[in-house]
Parts: structure tokens; sequence; C-alpha cells
């Protein structure tokens, strides 16, 4: 492995942060403009936009002939997206977790995480199979518009705390620019990231679908982690969480979608994703609902824990490739130990919090002339 791939990763990286920056700026303010809340656009555009980096590389690894990488990332920045975006932000500020994000967008990245997992046991992601995920994001966004946009019409127009003076005085124009600019950084990023990451791989002996859990979902995953951090320090705490859902959703739905789409022949999946990765996707999409359950808030020692699950999945996955001694007791303690009791401590905390809701619910008077509802 010499410098210039070594330079071609930072790079790629660099890009696609920069670029992932001013898609969210663009896009985001065009979406203000357009009157949708700040929940929504953390959902939609801004998720979707900082996801743009996932869909680059992913895209451009299924044609260049590294599926093991195209999976490897998406099912990575996943997990990163949750245990180590969210855990992070969580740890500056204690997150809301909106109602509707716990009604309905939660349960949606937990089928489609299930559904994907479903799709994968027969060892291969086909061209049908990309276009029902596709389908799926689709009604996913279109039902998210519709509910935001009628619920603004029957109330007052979405707070935008968010909103500073540049971004109200910007002109249309120069929104398109920075879209379009961020675009260009994004793809030009995904190709030397790719590039960069096989390199790797094949210096170190490596399989592609590592590096993608790793090295490629993490980067990719930066412009999650900056967007998510910087709107808690802004009190945007519901946007951040909207990013994180709807990143996931759209990794699924259309970075996964797309790539088995335009792979020939679809995308194989890595007996070792099957049996491990894939499963750990869906567990921790499940973990995020409990968690949001929780006082309707992420506080600081769960996102520390998020944080340090994602620690001991990396550690696991290092210490897997190299086939080390300590892989044998670290799988006991992973499967003996931490999971029963990270299942327990989650089913004993909804359990309590749902009947202390139910308690609250009970001790709270009526105002007279208003229903239960």
């Amino acid at each position: 492995m010499d410098a210039l791939v070594v330079l071609a990763l930072v790079a790629g990286l660099v890009l696609l942060v920069a670029g992932g920056e001013s898609l969210v700026r663009g896009a985001g303010s065009l979406a203000r403009k357009l009157g949708m809340s700040s929940l929504v656009v953390g959902l939609t555009v801004v998720s979707f936009t900082t996801s743009a980096p996932e869909l680059a590389v992913s895209a451009d690894a299924a044609l260049s002939g590294y599926p093991g990488l195209a999976v490897g990332n998406v099912v990575g920045s996943n997990i990163a997206n949750i245990l180590l975006v969210l855990g992070a932000s969580a740890l500056f500020v204690p997150l809301a977790v909106h109602s509707q994000v716990v009604r309905a967008d939660i349960p949606v990245m937990v089928a489609l995480s299930i559904v994907a997992l479903l799709m994968a046991l027969d060892g291969n992601l086909g061209r049908v199979e990309g276009f029902l995920l596709l389908a799926s994001l689709a009604v996913y966004v279109a039902v998210t518009v519709l509910v935001s946009l009628r619920r603004a019409s029957r109330g007052p127009a979405p707070d935008r705390p968010g909103t500073d003076g540049a971004e109200r005085t910007r002109p249309l124009w120069a929104d398109l620019a920075l879209v379009l600019l961020g675009t260009a950084l994004l793809v030009a990023g995904a190709r030397l990231l790719v590039y960069g990451a096989s390199s790797i791989a094949t210096a170190f002996g490596v399989s592609d679908l590592l590096i993608g859990l790793t090295v490629v979902a993490v980067g990719t995953s930066l412009p999650e982690l900056v967007t998510s951090v910087v709107a808690a320090l802004r009190g945007e705490r519901d946007m951040a969480v909207g990013n994180i859902v709807g990143s996931n959703v759209f990794n699924i739905g259309a970075v996964l979608g797309l790539a088995a789409l335009v792979s020939p022949g679809g995308i194989p999946i890595a007996p070792a994703a099957l049996r491990f990765d894939l499963p750990i996707m869906v567990a921790v999409a499940l973990v995020l609902l409990p968690i949001a359950l929780t006082r309707l808030e992420v506080v600081r020692w769960e996102g520390g824990l998020l944080v340090g699950f994602y620690a001991a999945y990396i550690a696991y996955l290092v210490v897997e490739a190299t086939e080390h001694a300590a892989l044998g007791p670290f799988s006991a303690a992973m499967l003996w130990f931490v999971i029963p009791l990270t299942a327990l401590w989650m089913i004993s905390v909804t359990v309590y919090e749902l009947s202390a809701r139910r308690r609250e619910r009970r001790a709270t008077p009526v105002p007279e002339g208003r229903g239960p509802g």
C-alpha cells in the first residue's frame, strides 16, 4: 500500500464530507422555503442528502465489481448511524424523540431492516428485490410529506429554529448551486474512496466486506455525525433523530435497492454478512425502539451505552478478521453476557416506562369540556 492509496482514501473522505455539507445546506434551505417542518426536513431532505455518500459509494462499488463493499457500506453505515452517530449526539445533548417518529418512522426502519435480511437469505439481492426496496422508499417519502403538508395546512406555520438570516436571504439559484456542487463532490469522493478502500483490502488480504463495514461505513457516516451533532447543539433535537432514522430508511430503500438494481445479476451476499452483520443491523434497529419510548428522549447515559456497543462491534470485526486467539472468549462474552443482559434491560425499561406513562395518564385530570383524546 503506497502513499497514493492513502491520499486517495483521505481525499475521498474529505470530498464526501464537503459534498454532504453542501447538499445539506442547499436541500435543507429549499425544503424550509417550501414550509416543511424541522422533523420532516430531518426525516427526508437532510437524511437523504447526508446518505448521498453511501449511495454514491455503493452504486460505484456494485458497478466496479465489489459487491461486498456495497453491502458492507449499507449495513455498516446503518449500524454506525444508531450506535455511533445517535450515541455521540446524545452525549452532547439529550435527544428528543417526537411521537411521530416513535409511532411510524422507527417501526418503518425496523420493518425495512427485517425485509432486507429476509431478501438476503438466498444469498443474493436481485433486481426485482432492489426495485421493491426502492418502491417501499418512494411510498414512505410520499406518505411522510403528505401527512406533513396536511398537518401544516390545519395548524400554524412550522417552527424554524435552525433557520438563520443567511438562509432566509439566499436566492433560489444559490441553493440549487449548492445541491449541484454537493452532488459533484460526492461522485468524485466516492470514486476515490472505493479505489482507496479496495486497494487497502487487497494489500492487507482482507475482504471488501470488512473494509465496507468499517473504514467506508464510518467515512460515509461522517455527514450524518456532523449534521446530527450540529442539529443537537442548535436545539433541533427532533431533526437530529429524524436525520438518523431517515438515513437508515434511505440506505436500505435507495442505496441497497439501487445497488441491486444496477448490478448485473444482483448483489451476492457474503455468508459472513448473512450470519452476523445483517442480524446485527436488525437488532440495532430494534434497540432504538425501546430507547425512544423512555420518556421520549435519548439521554446521555444511553448515548454512552450505544457508543460502547459500537466499539465492541468494531473490536469483534477486527478480532474475527485477524483470527486472534481472543476470538473465542470475545464471542462467548458477546453471546452469553452482553447480549442477554442488554435484551433484559431493554425489555425491563420498556415495560417500566409504558406502565409509568399509563399511571400518569390515569392520574392527570381531563380538562372540562374536552374528551380523553
